[in-house]
């Protein structure tokens, strides 16, 4: 007898159903989603037919051959990056850009908010101070009006002789991008790094900034930040709740955000031949579709814009202090 004639109907109607899906994946197609249900239903023993495990096989070869996922593409850019992946950044080789050209008007006080008192030395001071101890920084271009250029030269002036570095200067814009174009402008050609750092941020902590340089080296642009403690909504017009956004994948942006010179050039450029208004550094970068890297900081590194920020970074200064003094061994 036949082959036909042996096997049951049911078998020989499921045979017939594979060997159908098989022809249509052999010519690209897909089975209609309709007949792919009904064929579901046709079950004469519980092991798999060969003709549906072929199926299933080429089903999954076609879904690997599309790439990665979205979110496999999207992590890539996200991701820090671990100590060991981080580049050196050799000495001497990074521009550090200090923004004090700023007016304070939420401080409320008579002089721009970078130039109060701090324990003794104007807020602008120690950001001057910190980066120009840093190895890795071979020049400090401040950006500032000049008759707050003494602030910065005495400060300057009291640094050790090893922490004293070319001192160049540059003049705000009307906003806070032209300001650092203008700084870019006065940087030296051959600096492997600009970082872009708030005078009015005076407890950015040299690791965090250290760690930031190294991402800019790797990736190209790099952005100090801490996550998001707080939840965040975003809010209609007429003050109704849109939407919850996600705390995991918001984070509050720092400075310095650190950036290879040729690739901020880049976003500039752009960034003016479009006529677009950006509130931060790496905002540029964004813009022509480069990535930028989160560099993990610390939520000591506030910017004191108002009298409350003030008390807080007074407090920060006197732990920081307390913890020096503890640190340091005592002399028998």
């Amino acid at each position: 007898r036949s082959l036909p004639e042996i096997m049951d109907p049911m078998s020989r109607l499921g045979c017939f159903a594979g060997l159908v899906l098989v022809v249509l994946a052999l010519c690209g197609s897909r089975a209609p989603a309709n007949l792919q249900t009904q064929i579901a239903r046709i079950k004469p023993h519980t092991a798999v037919s060969p003709a549906s495990a072929a199926l299933r096989r080429i089903h999954n070869l076609g879904c690997v051959a599309r790439g990665p996922s979205r979110v496999a593409r999207r992590r890539t850019h996200v991701a820090a990056a671990s100590d060991s992946d981080r580049a050196e950044v050799p000495e001497g080789s990074v521009t550090a850009i200090i923004l004090a050209g700023g007016v304070g008007k939420r401080m409320g006080a008579a002089i721009p908010k970078q130039y109060l008192d701090l324990n003794g030395k104007p807020i602008a001071a120690y950001s001057l101070s910190t980066f120009a101890q840093m190895p890795e920084v071979g020049e400090l271009v401040v950006v500032c009006l000049e008759d707050w250029q003494y602030i910065f030269e005495e400060e300057h002036e009291a640094l050790p002789d090893a922490f004293k570095k070319p001192l160049v200067w540059a003049r705000p814009g009307n906003e806070r991008q032209d300001s650092v174009y203008n700084g870019l402008q006065a940087a030296r050609d051959d600096a492997l790094l600009v970082a872009i750092h708030d005078s009015a941020r005076p407890l950015i902590d040299v690791q965090d900034a250290r760690n930031c340089m190294r991402d800019g080296a790797t990736v190209g642009a790099a952005v100090l930040g801490v996550p998001v403690k707080p939840t965040i909504k975003e809010v209609n017009e007429d003050g109704t709740v849109a939407k919850t956004l996600v705390r995991s994948k918001l984070w509050e942006v720092q400075t310095p955000q650190c950036i290879k010179p040729g690739l901020l050039k880049e976003g500039f450029d752009y960034v003016k031949a479009h006529n677009l208004e950006v509130t931060d550094d790496v905002s540029v970068i964004e813009a022509i579709e480069k990535p930028v890297l989160i560099t993990k900081g610390s939520y000591t590194n506030i910017k004191v814009t108002t009298p409350d920020d003030m008390s807080v970074a007074i407090k920060f200064l006197g732990e920081s202090a307390d913890a020096t003094v503890s640190a340091t061994p005592s002399v028998a």
